[in-house]
């Protein structure tokens, strides 16, 4: 993994953002921005079954026929990614903002948290959820994930160790912001 552009100690656990490829980086578990289908899609899911081959759509697929809900997340194998576990997390589509996305949004990163604290993970990359593809304003889903994140790490000392912002170069700037801003 590449040096963190930021990073910050909150209690026993870091937060830190990283510039590159998801599937690319070690850890406990990676989290995919997935579809409530669980079925695949684009972006950072496409990429995550692309890298991680066929056995992670199988496990969906057995364990998970019907999905899962917007604002949850389940867990499978990592398949030929350098990770033990994928936590398909699933955001919501922007709407408007008055649809519940915040709370989706936030609820999406707790459960995926939750999920991998679960299994034991102790390091876990995350993407950017539902700030491609899905619509949701940059600068705000960064606020969501960042406050969510630094507030799961604070509230559960010992679980997750490590939870890392795998972003794209053009989401670093309104994440640097909003860890910036976590009090």
């Amino acid at each position: 993994m590449p040096s963190p552009l930021a990073e910050r100690s909150l209690g026993a656990a870091v937060l830190a953002l990283v510039v590159g490829d998801i599937t690319a980086f070690a850890a406990d578990a990676i989290v995919n921005a997935a579809n409530s289908a669980l079925r695949g899609g684009g972006g950072v899911d496409g990429a995550i079954h692309r890298a991680g081959g066929p056995a992670i759509m199988a496990e969906l697929r057995a364990r998970y026929p019907a999905g899962t809900p917007t604002g949850t997340a389940v867990a499978t194998g990592a398949g030929d990614l350098p990770a033990r576990w994928v936590v398909h997390a699933v955001g919501p589509a922007w709407a408007g903002g008055g649809h519940g996305e915040r709370e989706q949004l936030a609820s999406a990163y707790r459960s995926a948290l939750a999920v991998a604290a679960g299994l034991g993970a102790r390091t876990v990359n995350v993407p950017a959820i539902s700030a491609g593809i899905y619509g949701y304003p940059l600068p705000e889903a960064a606020e969501v994930a960042v406050g969510t994140i630094a507030d799961v790490l604070r509230s559960d000392p010992g679980s997750v160790e490590r939870a890392t912002f795998v972003l794209r170069p053009q989401t670093i700037d309104a994440f640097r912001r909003a860890l910036a801003a976590i009090r």
